[in-house]
């Protein structure tokens, strides 16, 4: 009787009986909210990055030229370079985050020639005119705004001799760009520097013909704020158009470098295969 009693009791365990239920299934994790989601958490990162890189360049780019129309303190060198170090700085610190546009007309041309994601352009380009335009707000703040504080940009003589400025300033700007940021560039960490430099260079070039803006947003920030109206448009196509043809040439050349390259490859290749 007793062993039966056990066969029973093996039987009933080995069908799910006896009182032990199986280990229950946890249940699945909740979703993750829209605000944790991995790729909104990423977009964010990159917006406030591009937002707080461009108030920081409007705050010292915009501010030398704002001290040296009041103090006389900054010669046009010195607001070139300044110009040119802040870019780099904020190109080091945020570049790896954001890639470092702070200009829409560098985000366009991202998007047209460097695989940048086209859904994040409207969102690169209103934090980076918001980005410009607290930035010059916080210079209203700091300097008295007088015609003698001028720190927006105007053409010197004609609109168009300007708009000529902003499309070869521009260019040369986009076609270094495009050469730093290519996949088979060799500067690796030097790219920001080389990119500052070729700020201060255009700086010194086009600035006393245009006021050398080469950013939307740079023009745009202190048009909000009472100043740079004049031939607004200048600043804004100017340097798209520039950009534009800065990336579309730099991208010319690239198919041409790579053919070269498959061409000697393969030649290797064909004289390796004969032997000797």
């Amino acid at each position: 009787m007793a062993a039966e009693h056990h066969r029973s009791e093996m039987s009933e365990l080995e069908e799910g009986g006896g009182g032990v239920s199986p280990a229950a299934t946890p249940p699945p994790p909740p979703p993750p909210g829209f605000w944790t989601s991995s790729a909104v958490v990423e977009t964010l990162q990159k917006v406030t990055a591009e937002l707080i890189g461009t108030y920081f360049v409007i705050v010292v780019g915009c501010g030398s030229v704002a001290v040296n129309s009041i103090y006389g303190k900054a010669t046009a060198p010195g607001v070139a370079l300044c110009w040119g170090l802040i870019v780099m700085l904020m190109a080091y610190s945020v570049g790896h985050i954001s890639g470092a546009h702070f200009n829409p007309a560098v985000t366009l041309s991202a998007a047209a020639f460097r695989s940048f994601p086209v859904r994040l352009v409207p969102l690169y380009i209103v934090v980076q005119v918001v980005g410009a335009i607290l930035g010059c707000g916080t210079l209203e703040a700091l300097v008295e705004i007088t015609p003698k504080s001028y720190f927006g940009t105007a053409p010197a003589g004609s609109a168009a001799q300007s708009l000529a400025a902003e499309i070869i300033a521009t260019f040369i700007l986009l076609f270094v760009i495009s050469a730093v940021s290519s996949s088979d560039s060799t500067v690796g960490d030097l790219g920001p520097l080389l990119v500052g430099m070729t700020i201060v260079m255009d700086v010194l070039l086009a600035g006393p013909i245009s006021g050398a803006s080469m950013n939307p947003a740079r023009s745009i920030g202190p048009a909000v704020v009472g100043q740079g109206t004049k031939a607004l448009w200048v600043y804004i196509f100017g340097p798209i158009v520039g950009a534009m043809a800065g990336s579309f040439a730099y991208k010319l050349l690239t198919p041409t470098q790579r053919s070269l390259s498959d061409l000697k490859n393969l030649r290797f290749r064909s004289s390796t295969n004969r032997g000797p």
